[in-house]
């Protein structure tokens, strides 16, 4: 349920589908007594999307059944023990995905000819993702991160593992020892080439990127390649190259929060500079209408900004969900435009944008 949602892997998911392509998604919650209600609703969405799909004269028997069939795998798998913020269960002829995620999403069941994907892209961009390299003189692992957790990608060529041959014995004859762990030739040309590796990933999926090791390791790398020059962050620190999830989460979290925070002093300064020079705009109805017209550079939003909206003429007014016409996840529609735009996407903590009404951007022009 939480594999990474890389730009390859988005760019996948939202692709066209041969219709239905059936989305679900739902709130869901990590504790109780919340979290008890989760599997009632999760049945009760499974059982409207099947109505949908039976009532559908424009879908094939064939593709019925196929669909209704992956619909009934996915529920097999999905866990809600460990259950996030929200759920989405995205299901077309041939193939099922689930996942889970940390921004809460209202319910919803939808058909169509490509998923929705507006809440799983608000949810990455909310959760800050991040590459962790841990860097040994015989192996370098690639984490991927995020708030609440490091997980090991073994993709992409990781982990580069080392195969030691016996150190030249004519060497050891001349100066009685073998040669220094991080000195040898070889284990700088191995690190060059893990340098080369994860420049490949940040190619294909940029990232912070915070790389982990012994001092000397990090200077090897600093000689070696253009990659680690780059980092958001090199922390001194031997043994994560086989360390678990839980230690390199706590190793790399304190520069994981200063990055953070430095982003957000940036943000509220770009704004501020923004207004300055009347390049700003903010509240929902403006900041909606400048993402669809793709004049957005720099979108600012709150973490736990969410409203219910419904359109009236060319704005936006207040709705009650279950209203007619109410879009309950109107933020990500805008976070996902703005994304799909080129702009950059930043979140600040609650009550920081009060006076621009909780959402704000610098613009293009």
């Amino acid at each position: 349920m939480r594999p990474t949602l890389s730009p390859a892997t988005l760019a996948e998911l939202r692709r066209p589908r041969p219709y239905p392509a059936v989305s679900i998604v739902m709130p869901t919650h990590r504790r109780e007594p919340d979290s008890e209600q989760d599997p009632i609703r999760l049945r009760g969405l499974l059982a409207e999307a099947k109505e949908k799909i039976e009532a559908d004269p424009e879908v094939s028997r064939s593709d019925r059944i196929d669909v209704l069939e992956q619909l009934d795998r996915a529920l097999t798998e999905v866990d809600l023990v460990h259950a996030e913020d929200g759920l989405a269960i995205l299901a077309a002829p041939g193939e099922h995905h689930i996942w889970s995620f940390g921004r809460h999403a209202p319910a919803r069941v939808v058909l169509s000819d490509t998923f929705l994907t507006r809440n799983l892209v608000a949810a990455h961009a909310f959760e800050r993702p991040y590459w962790v390299l841990a860097v040994a003189a015989d192996r370098v692992v690639l984490w991927s991160g995020d708030q609440a957790r490091v997980t090991e990608e073994k993709d992409h060529g990781f982990p580069v593992v080392r195969v030691y041959d016996e150190p030249d014995p004519e060497r050891r004859e001349q100066i009685g020892d073998v040669p220094s762990t991080f000195r040898d030739e070889e284990t700088k040309t191995f690190l060059r080439e893990a340098d080369t590796e994860a420049g490949k990933v940040l190619a294909v999926d940029p990232r912070p990127l915070y790389v982990v090791g012994e001092g000397a390791a990090l200077t090897l790398l600093d000689a070696g390649g253009p990659i680690a020059r780059a980092t958001t962050a090199q922390i001194p620190h031997a043994g994560l190259a086989g360390a678990d999830p839980a230690t390199v989460h706590r190793v790399v979290e304190p520069a994981v929060r200063a990055h953070a925070e430095g982003e957000i002093g940036d943000a509220l300064r770009q704004l501020d500079a923004a207004r300055g020079r009347k390049a700003f705009t903010s509240g929902l109805d403006d900041v909606r209408q400048a993402a669809e017209s793709a004049t957005i550079a720099h979108l600012v939003v709150e973490e736990n900004f969410r409203t219910t909206v419904r359109d009236a003429a060319e704005h936006l007014v207040p709705a009650e969900p279950g209203d007619p016409g109410a879009r309950e996840d109107v933020v990500d529609e805008v976070i996902e435009r703005a994304l799909d735009t080129g702009a950059q996407v930043s979140f600040v903590p609650d009550d920081t944008l009060t006076d621009e009404a909780r959402i704000a951007a610098v613009l293009r022009y």
